[in-house]
This record gives C-alpha cells, sequence and structure tokens, in this order.
C-alpha cells in the first residue's frame, strides 16, 4: 500500500510544490507548525530514513539544504529549523521549519493557513529553489 506521500509524488493528492528534482520532493505541509512548513521526501518510498542507502541519505539532505536556502528567502523568520520524527506518515521525511523563537517548533500547535496562503508560500518557494545552482 502506497503512503500518502507517495500518492502525493505520483499526483493522485494535489499537494503545495516547493521543490522538486528526479529524486526528491518538497511540499507545504498541510497541518504546519508554522507558515511554511515544508516537508521534504524521498520520491521513493522507504519508511525509515536510517534505511536510506547512505548516498541517497547524503542527497536527501543536500536538497533539504537547497529548501531550506529557498525557504529562509521565501518566509521571513530568523531561522530554518529542522526535525525528522518519522511517526507520523511511514515514509521518510524532514519538517523544515522557518521559526523566530523555539517555541515556533511546537508540533502540538497546528496552524490552519487559508489555501491561498499556503499557495502563496510555495510558489515564493518554488521561485527561490529555481534560482539557486
Amino acid at each position: 500500500m502506497s503512503s500518502i506521500f507517495s500518492k502525493i509524488v505520483a499526483g493522485e493528492i494535489p499537494s503545495y510544490k516547493c521543490a522538486e528534482n528526479e529524486q526528491f520532493y518538497a511540499f507545504l505541509d498541510i497541518a504546519p507548525v508554522n507558515e511554511g512548513h515544508t516537508l521534504v521526501i524521498p520520491k521513493r518510498e522507504v519508511n525509515y530514513i536510517f534505511d536510506l542507502e547512505s548516498e541517497e541519505y547524503s542527497q536527501l539532505w543536500a536538497f533539504a539544504k537547497k529548501v531550506a536556502t529557498a525557504l529562509k528567502a521565501a518566509v521571513p523568520c530568523q531561522r530554518i529549523a529542522v526535525a525528522v520524527i518519522g511517526l507520523e506518515v511511514p515514509h521518510c521525511h524532514i519538517h523544515l521549519v522557518p521559526i523566530r523563537t523555539e517555541a515556533d517548533m511546537d508540533f502540538r500547535n497546528k496552524k490552519q493557513v487559508p489555501a491561498e496562503k499556503m499557495a502563496e508560500i510555495a510558489a515564493k518557494v518554488l521561485e527561490e529553489f529555481q534560482k539557486l545552482p
């Protein structure tokens, strides 16, 4: 059975795409802890981040770094925080969250962001991502 993230990659479920290449995909979390909360995933379905082959693991983090750079340029924040929890969806993913304080990383406090704002943020991140080498 495909994970919800595999269905997003396949286009079966819509998403707010922030970045993509042949191996990886980044999109806004629909239940963000802060505006701009982005998920970075391998397109290949792998349940646990430490089950990735070493090369793919390194490439995922390099892709996430590029997404974080674009995200920081697109969303006002002090830093881009990183979390890997791995319990929510059985598909490896990295959380990138724009923050101003440590309290902005509280996963118990989800925000509701209007669809128009989500689309605007995703478009800005994608635009910044495409400018990067």
